[in-house]
Order: structure tokens, then sequence, then C-alpha cells
């Protein structure tokens, strides 16, 4: 018997990086996971590797700009374990560039993956955990949002509209039906520098993650903990860094 047998969980993102340890962390937990990315043929794999393990695992594909994509994902967890408790959103890019760079093309790509993406999934979700009487929304969101520094201006500025949107919501689901937690990772060994476009900026990002980078897991153990408190306690906000990130 797992700790978390009793949850049903939808993550997006869940192909590569936290995703995907989350993924793993709470299929061990006990929880049965809907995973949705973009990369199918990587989820499939994924799902074969937590049901050879004696896990519980559905994939959809999903892109999370495509907002019928993420009621697809919320459909399945339904109908296929009866329920959803938590949405994790996990999927997000970070092509990160001086605003005076002028990549608009990055701007809208970070807009639309990283705050329409999670508006997406709530729109999705809530209808769902207000017809069960709970639901909980996890959001990765990120320490860019905390420490602004160059070159990340849009991203930071897309995470923080997360982070706000996440206490809105907090605000509004007093009444103990929804729960709320946003959490910021730094450093993470992910393909995040794979959708820098900036070749300088990409070889800085990696030597960082090469040099004191978390490894996902990290991250992962606090999003089951996060779920994994009394109903009565909500984790609303977490940062996570590795100790030697400045």
């Amino acid at each position: 018997m797992g700790s978390l047998d009793d949850k049903v969980v939808a993550i997006t993102g869940a192909s590569s990086g936290i995703g995907e340890a989350t993924a793993r962390r709470l299929a061990g937990a006990g929880a049965a996971v809907v995973l949705g990315a973009r990369r199918a043929d990587r989820l499939e794999t994924l799902v074969d590797e937590i049901r050879n393990a004696g896990g519980r695992a559905e994939a959809v594909g999903v892109d999370v700009t495509v907002a019928d994509d993420l009621r697809r994902l919320v459909q399945t967890a339904v109908s296929t374990f009866g329920r959803l408790d938590v949405l994790v959103s996990s999927a997000g890019i970070g092509p990160i560039s001086p605003v005076g760079a002028r990549r608009t093309g990055d701007w809208h790509a970070m807009i639309d993956v990283n705050l329409r993406g999670v508006l997406h999934g709530i729109d999705a979700a809530l209808p769902v955990f207000e017809e069960n009487g709970h639901g909980h929304f996890i959001t990765i969101v990120s320490t860019a949002g905390i420490k602004i520094v160059p070159t990340m201006a849009v991203y930071a500025g897309t995470k923080n509209a997360v982070r706000t949107v996440m206490e809105g919501l907090r605000q509004e689901s007093t009444d103990g039906t929804i729960k709320t937690t946003a959490i910021s990772p730094g450093y993470v060994r992910t393909e995040f520098a794979d959708s820098v476009t900036d070749p300088q900026i990409r070889a800085q990002v990696e030597r960082g993650m090469e040099a004191f980078a978390l490894a996902p897991d990290s991250v992962a153990r606090a999003v089951e903990f996060a779920i994994d408190q009394p109903w009565d306690v909500e984790i609303g906000e977490l940062s996570i860094r590795p100790t030697a990130q400045g």
C-alpha cells in the first residue's frame, strides 16, 4: 500500500524532466497517473515502465497551448480511473534572451506555454474538481520569478503571472474545495536549455546545470509532499534551490 493509493493525478510536461520524475515518484507512491505531453513515444515508454513496476498509468498526447488537449487529459483521468484529484502543470519552456534582442516569437511561445497552458489546465479541471467537491492544482513555477535577472524578463514575467493566478485562485477557494500549490525550482537538470535560442545564453545555462543543478526528483519529492497532506493543510508555495545557487 502506498501513501497516495487513493489519488488520481494528471501531469503535463510528463515526457521529461520534472514532469517525468513526478510521474515516476507519484506512481511509486501508489497514485494513478495520467501523463500528458507532445512526445507520445516517450510517454508510452514511461507508461510501460510504470505498469511493469506494478503502477497505474495512462498516456495522452497533449499540447498545453490547445485547450481541447487539456480537456481530453482530464476526461481520460475520469473515464479511466473514475475521477481526478490533482493536476500537476509541469509543461514549460524558456527561450530566454535580453528584451533588447526582440525575439518576439519566443515571447509569444513562453506566454502560450507557460501561462496560457496553465490556464487551459485550470479551465479543464475546475469543473471536475467542483463536481467532486475537492481538487488540487500544483504548478511548477520558477525562482526566476523571485529573483529577476537579465535575459529572463519575459520568462520571469510568465512565471510571476502564474504565481499570481495561483494565489488569486487560492483566495477564491477558501471554502475548502480547491487547494493550490506553486513550486518554484532553481536550477534543475532538465531539457530547459534546449529551448534557449540564443547560443551564448544556452551555453551559460548548460554550464550552470553541469555545475550545481538539482536532480528532477528533488522537485518531484516536493510535489509528493504537497499532495500527501491532510485535506485541511495547504502547502501554498515552495522554493527549491541547489545550495550552491546564488
